[in-house]
């Protein structure tokens, strides 16, 4: 199990976390990733090395810990005021957001460092929460919807897969198509 999962959510802990978080960006932005060790971000943060090996383990939980509040969407998703332009908007902005150099790094951090696999996890929680929002909205209007699961499986996953290993075959219109194909194959009449 991960070091991390028997850190405690408030006071001390988090301040901890927030100071080592904010040390790790601060720290990347002027050297690099490759050029952080473990003392350096327990200096810029205050706390000793001790405190984050005991807190993340090594260098890599500690960055993918990073990474995962990174991809924490910041907003909801926007309402344009119906289901299928709500998806195809999301889906266009999800796109492009996890497909950026700073996307596919922190997704690439967030797995590497995930021994778990809670962070995983806890990257397609903040997924589903987007597309909950979304289906919600549109039940609320009358419309009909798909269930969230068929989404993620035939959105959010392709679109995860092409961003890992077929970064070159992507753009807005691939998003759209995915959503088209959930609207006109798969989502059952009403």
């Amino acid at each position: 199990m991960s070091p991390k999962a028997a850190a405690r959510p408030g006071g001390r802990s988090a301040r901890v976390q927030q100071a080592v978080h904010a040390a790790v960006r601060e720290l990347q932005a002027e050297h690099g990733r490759a050029e952080l060790t473990v003392p350096q971000i327990a200096s810029r943060a205050g706390v000793t090395p001790s405190t984050v090996y005991r807190r993340w383990g090594d260098i890599s939980e500690l960055l993918s810990d990073v990474a995962v509040e990174r991809l924490r969407p910041e907003t909801p998703p926007a309402d344009l005021g119906s289901l299928r332009e709500d998806l195809e908007h999301w889906a266009v902005d999800f796109l492009e957001e996890m497909s950026s150099p700073p996307g596919r790094s922190y997704i690439r951090d967030a797995l590497a460092g995930d021994p778990d696999g809670g962070n995983a996890g806890q990257c397609s929680a903040y997924a589903v929460e987007q597309v909950d929002t979304i289906l919600d909205r549109a039940t609320a209007r009358g419309e009909h919807v798909p269930d969230t699961d068929t989404l993620m499986d035939h959105v959010v996953a392709p679109m995860m897969y092409r961003i890992l290993f077929r970064p070159g075959l992507l753009d807005a219109q691939y998003a759209r198509d995915l959503v088209t194909t959930v609207f006109y194959r798969l989502m059952p009449l009403p």
